[in-house]
């Protein structure tokens, strides 16, 4: 490498910094490694003075526990803070050596009964200071490598200093300067002055790359002539790429925004002649059945038919490819979307001439699209044909469910008053006419609830939106006061199922109206932690008899059958604080669905 090399110099530079650095953080690392230890030590042997103390209590008052005292004290003498002591030779570990065999001997006396317990205060009190001198002399061993530390630091940051603004003055004579030089000629290129040229005396990269740009001044100043009419042809080639892409994207925007007429395969046929430069274009399209086009689309301007006479299935079913007839080249790209045809787009040109690749792109690109529409418009109408058969499913369910089922009891009704008539049974024929009047009423209340369950589905917004509308009129007809929890904003319910859940709502608030005697109302739905559909009616009423299947049984009868419907379990029970509780439970659809899906291998 040059010895000359900026890269080199500031290598230099770094390497000095950082190898100062590491010496620092290697000095302060060492001295830290062996303070590491310095205040559990010091903690430890002052724990000494508090167990000594605690020994020489139990000797004079409770003999029988010293000996455990005394172990517990010859632990913390031998612990393991204190190994370093066995590796290291300083005044520390002697004064920690005879303190430690001063205690030993002075502890043996005691044990031996040398020194008697009512002057053993004044025996133990040289040994605590000698323990307090040794806890000092630890602590002043900890202070010293901390100074020590702080010493290498500082030592370290006038030299980390001394050293940046050697660095920094030479950054600024050798580096800057030159820079600022070679910056300034930069900008008289970039203003377009290419007669600019830098001096620089060194032999480094600057140098070498002050030689470069005058060379590159004089290349540049024989090329310029020539960009501007280079920049030209590319401004005209980009002019022309945006107006295809141009109307790429008006085509896609107007087959997202609308299934396409007649009037719109015109414009893009026009659009087309204009964006791929060719004049002799034409788009037909034909049914998946048929052999002739049903819709036939030239651009404006263009010449009589030219297929006129001409067997169309040998175009429309030859497929993509380039044919020669008539002295013309004719170019084919079908319209075909998952092994469905739908038409062609037919470009043709004289047999002297071709058309290019990018206009074959084109025009395949917007036979492309043009699949996508018709494929589109045709899954369009097949959805509005099964939502038309899903209502006309629906509708036929519900007037089965309700009015059939209805009417069949009514028709068993009349056949008993027929007989009852017969034999003048007039109590029969009372009771019939009392259950055919609740029974009409029973069909007309459920007529109007079946017009006002569709009125809500097609002109509301949902589930939602139907049940607080059948809240405020059951509020509005009513003395009881009805309120509505929902929580199932997000979960996606089928028609059917919200049909279900509305009619047994309804069903349970008319029966607190008609036989509750209540004042509150309140309608709960919710999901549970399983995906569960939970619904609640419960009121404040006298609460559900004994005997209400005779009661109400053609509502009750209702709501069990359209509970079946949703293969959920509904409960009516009289609640223990009063009044009456329907509770219907049931797993939604999409959740059974999901649940039935096969696991992936």
């Amino acid at each position: 490498m040059n010895k000359f090399s900026i890269v080199t110099r500031i290598g230099i530079a770094l390497s000095a910094m950082v190898a100062l650095t590491i010496l620092t953080l290697l000095a302060s690392y060492w001295l830290s490694e062996k303070a590491d230890h310095d205040a559990l030590a010091i903690n430890v042997a002052g724990s000494l003075r508090y167990q000594a103390y605690q020994y020489s209590w139990h000797v004079m008052h409770s003999p029988e526990q010293a000996p455990a005292v005394a172990q517990a004290l010859k632990d913390s003498w031998n612990h393991s803070v204190f190994n370093r002591f066995e590796h290291e030779q300083s005044e520390l570990t002697a004064l920690y050596q005879n303190t430690q065999a001063n205690w030993l001997a002075f502890q043996q006396r005691v044990e031996q009964g040398v020194i008697p317990a009512n002057n053993l205060m004044v025996e133990i009190q040289p040994q605590i200071d000698q323990i307090n001198t040794f806890v000092s002399a630890i602590q002043q061993d900890a202070e010293q490598r901390i100074r020590s530390i702080r010493s290498i630091q500082v030592l370290s940051l006038f030299t980390s200093i001394g050293l940046a603004f050697v660095i920094f003055y030479w950054l600024r004579t050798r580096v800057r300067y030159p820079l600022e030089v070679l910056t300034q000629a930069a900008r008289r290129i970039g203003q377009g002055d290419f007669t600019a040229r830098v001096k620089h005396p060194m032999k480094d990269e600057l140098g070498v790359l002050a030689s470069t740009l005058n060379k590159m001044n004089e290349a540049i100043g024989f090329m310029y002539g020539n960009l501007e009419k280079r920049v030209d042809e590319q401004t005209r080639a980009i002019q022309q790429s945006n107006v295809r892409l141009q109307f790429l994207y008006d085509t896609a925007r107007m087959i997202i925004e609308h299934s396409p007429g007649y009037h719109d395969f015109t414009e893009i046929v026009n659009g087309l002649k204009v964006a791929s430069e060719v004049d002799d274009i034409e788009l037909c399209l034909i049914t998946e059945a048929g052999n002739k086009p049903y819709l036939q689309v030239q651009p404006v301007g263009a010449p009589e038919d030219p297929c006129e006479g001409v067997d169309c299935s040998q175009c429309v079913n030859a497929g993509s490819g380039v044919s020669v007839q008539d002295g013309q080249r004719i170019y084919r790209f079908t319209i075909e979307r998952e092994d469905h045809n739908y038409g062609v787009v037919v470009a043709r040109c004289p047999l002297s001439e071709q058309i290019s690749d990018w206009q074959q792109q084109l025009i395949q690109s917007v036979a492309d699209q043009l699949a996508v529409a018709l494929s589109l418009k045709q899954e369009e109408e097949q959805v509005r044909r099964l939502a038309l058969i899903q209502e006309r499913t629906v509708i036929a369910r519900e007037l089965h469910d309700s009015l059939a089922q209805a009417l069949s009891y009514l028709k068993i009704q009349v056949t008993r008053l027929n007989k009852a008539i017969e034999k003048d049974n007039r109590e029969v024929i009372e009771d019939v006419a009392e259950e055919l009047k609740e029974g009409l009423n029973a069909a007309y209340r459920q007529l109007r609830e079946l017009l006002t369950t569709f009125r809500l589905k097609v002109d509301g917004a949902g589930l939602l939106h139907a049940l607080q509308t059948t809240i405020r009129q059951f509020s509005e007809q009513s003395d009881i006061a009805f309120r509505l929890d929902y929580q199932l904003e997000s979960t996606p319910l089928v028609p059917h199922e919200e049909i279900h859940l509305l009619q047994i709502i309804r069903e349970a608030c008319q029966n607190a109206i008609h036989h509750s005697q209540g004042s509150d109302v309140v309608v709960q739905l919710s999901q549970d932690a399983e995906n569960g559909i939970h619904l609640s009616i419960e009121d404040n009423g006298v609460g559900i008899p004994e005997n209400a299947e005779k009661l109400n049984h053609y509502g009750l009868a209702i709501m069990q059958e359209r509970s079946r419907h949703l293969g959920g379990h509904i409960r009516i029970e009289r609640r223990k604080q009063g009044g009456t509780g329907v509770y219907f439970e049931f797993t939604p659809q999409y959740i059974l669905e999901r649940q039935s899906e096969p696991y992936p291998a």
